[in-house]
């Protein structure tokens, strides 16, 4: 579990426009900037397994919602009172490939969780370290921003991520033994516009990578 911000104030400063230093860097700045780089390409390669997971989910979907219809053709045309009904001959094949894919995806997307925390972790790291040596009266890695305040951005960014990760969870388990369609419409949507991620998380990270070089006015 994250814990609670360590400084108030990033809101204010989260949508300034920032205009990076070009002096050299110390190490606590280069190791900072390169974390801020890793925020922008996990959170890339996740937008890319979401996609992905939505297709196979999708497809999961279908193959439920296919085969409910020819059972309920089969219940009523064909085998009242009996309960020989057999399934597709292709029906478990596809159903297991299709949620095998769907747990791929949920196993990569536990890998990026995972280098998340780790960012975390070292941010919180050198803002201690940073602490221990300069005190409250460190002037800024780059342009404006304390250094504590790139811990509190790692670590909204990562309580998000975190929820969002459990729901998927939730989906991955739920999603091929619902009978209710309507329910696997919820599970879809749920998959696609991921609610836990806020919009803020995008004014987080890209004000991240300002105030770190990575972005230019």
């Amino acid at each position: 579990s994250v814990g609670e911000p360590v400084c108030g104030g990033l809101g204010k400063m989260a949508g300034r426009s920032l205009t990076p230093k070009t002096a050299g860097l110390s190490v606590s700045a280069r190791k900072i900037k390169d974390n801020a780089a890793d925020w922008h390409n996990l959170i890339m390669k996740w937008e890319t397994l979401n996609e992905n997971g939505f297709t196979s989910a999708t497809k999961i979907v279908n193959v439920k919602i296919a085969t409910q219809f020819k059972d309920k053709l089969e219940i009523e045309c064909d085998n009242i009172g009996s309960d020989d009904r057999s399934l597709p001959p292709d029906y478990n094949v596809e159903l297991e490939e299709y949620c095998t894919e769907l747990l791929g995806v949920f196993e990569n997307m536990t890998k990026i969780h995972q280098k998340m925390e780790k960012l975390c972790s070292t941010t919180k790291g050198i803002c201690d370290l940073e602490k221990y040596h300069h005190g409250d009266h460190r002037t800024p890695l780059f342009h404006t921003w304390p250094t504590p305040y790139f811990y509190e951005a790692s670590v909204k960014l990562l309580e998000m991520y975190s929820k969002e990760l459990k729901l998927k969870q939730t989906i991955v388990q739920e999603i091929a033994h619902t009978a209710d369609q309507d329910l696997s419409m919820v599970y879809l949507s749920s998959w696609l516009y991921q609610p836990y991620i806020e919009h803020s998380s995008k004014v987080l990270l890209e004000s991240m990578l300002l105030e770190t070089g990575h972005r230019s006015l």
